[in-house]
């Protein structure tokens, strides 16, 4: 195989946006050649590409080496299988899985196709300042004792919501602000702080919008180590804040309206307090700005990094297992918060899978579909 013959099964914003770039050549050694989704009109404006308006079809037409999933939530477990069993390669959109337990099976099928290349679609993995912090994490902040997330430039009008069915409902997406703009987050908190061992989650359903879901979350974590952490975002704040912080016993990371500090403690605080003659002194300390750039297409270079472990076995940035732990941070904070009461992780995914289906089966809700104003979707990307 000289080049990998691609197809997306999904047209809808992100779908409309890697087929995008696929078409301008941005990714090298691949062929955009077929493209799937229900609204006609989408497929109309596609030609020449092969169109299917269904997804498993697509899948076992032969056309394909590789697909990228970019349906709704629930479709993304039920696709990825079906292209798992047909020898195609998968790169599934956020989250992996509408939930932990659908998570589970994904990974599970995948396991008994191990050839398969398997990859999720977490493009902050290739920001220069998250790849910085975890260097210095990794290298030099000591253990880690308090990480918090403020994350609520997240601002999305009721125009949003009501410009498709699917969003913002139990039934559509299976979740909120957490499941759809914070999933890339909570890759990113786990994977530079790793998981926590428990976590209390507070969250309102519908506080700014109507909808049934959460729109306004604050969460306590904390892992196994003793460390502390908090996690806030919503969609109904503006102009909101970004502000990242993570503090180890030889210094602190702060991340904020793109630029990142590092403070660094000359001497590790727990050794400094333990061996200091006096009461009120700290360790001398010294502020360093760490300079990045930003990168250029991230959805790209994921997709290149695809193509890649296709055709010459190179490691995958975000391989499609590692989805499991922010559908399991997602879903952790909400079931926390309607149980009101704290969970220990790994969570019950059976019991989670329960809930949900049970607040769907309930769901009394009435979404109202409304046209609205075509945005410049790329302008929704966070960093």
């Amino acid at each position: 195989m000289k080049n990998v013959r691609l197809g997306i099964i999904g047209m809808g914003n992100i779908g409309k946006y890697h087929a995008d770039y696929l078409l301008n050549n941005k990714v090298s050694r691949a062929d955009l050649v077929a493209v799937c989704s229900p609204n006609t009109a989408v497929l109309e404006r596609c030609q020449p590409l092969r169109i299917f308006n269904d997804g498993e079809q697509l899948i076992r037409s032969g056309l394909v080496d590789a697909v990228i999933i970019a349906t709704p939530h629930f479709q993304h477990t039920t696709l990825g299988i079906a292209a798992f069993e047909n020898g195609v390669h998968t790169l599934v959109e956020k989250p992996v899985s509408s939930h932990k337990a659908d998570a589970e099976k994904l990974v599970a099928a995948h396991q008994k196709h191990p050839g398969i290349v398997f990859a999720g679609m977490f493009q902050l993995r290739t920001e220069p300042r998250y790849l910085k912090i975890r260097k210095l994490i990794q290298e030099y902040l000591g253990m880690i004792v308090r990480v918090n997330w403020i994350n609520t430039d997240w601002f999305r009008t009721e125009a949003y919501y009501t410009s498709s069915g699917w969003r913002a409902t139990w039934r559509g997406e299976g979740g909120g602000v957490l499941l759809n703009q914070c999933l890339h987050n909570l890759d990113l908190l786990q994977w530079l702080c790793g998981m926590p061992a428990r976590i209390r989650g507070f969250c309102q359903l519908g506080r700014f919008h109507k909808i049934e879901v959460e729109d306004n979350v604050t969460a306590y974590l904390e892992w196994a180590n003793g460390a502390t952490g908090s996690f806030i975002s919503l969609t109904g704040e503006a102009p909101g804040t970004n502000r990242l912080e993570i503090v180890g016993t030889r210094g602190t990371l702060v991340l904020e309206n793109n630029k990142l500090t590092l403070t660094r403690n000359v001497t590790d605080m727990v050794e400094f307090s333990q061996s200091a003659k006096q009461g009120f002194v700290k360790p001398e300390t010294k502020v360093e700005e760490i300079p990045f750039e930003n990168a250029v297409l991230p959805h790209a270079i994921m997709t290149q990094n695809f193509v890649n472990a296709i055709l010459d076995g190179e490691p995958l940035v975000a391989p499609g297992a590692e989805g499991i732990h922010s559908v399991e941070l997602a879903n952790a904070m909400l079931f926390s918060s309607l149980l009101g009461q704290t969970l220990e992780l790994p969570m019950d995914s059976a019991a989670w899978a329960d809930r949900l289906n049970q607040l769907i089966v309930e769901s009394k809700f009435e979404k109202k579909v409304v046209k609205v104003a075509t945005d410049d979707f790329a302008g929704s990307f966070r960093k």
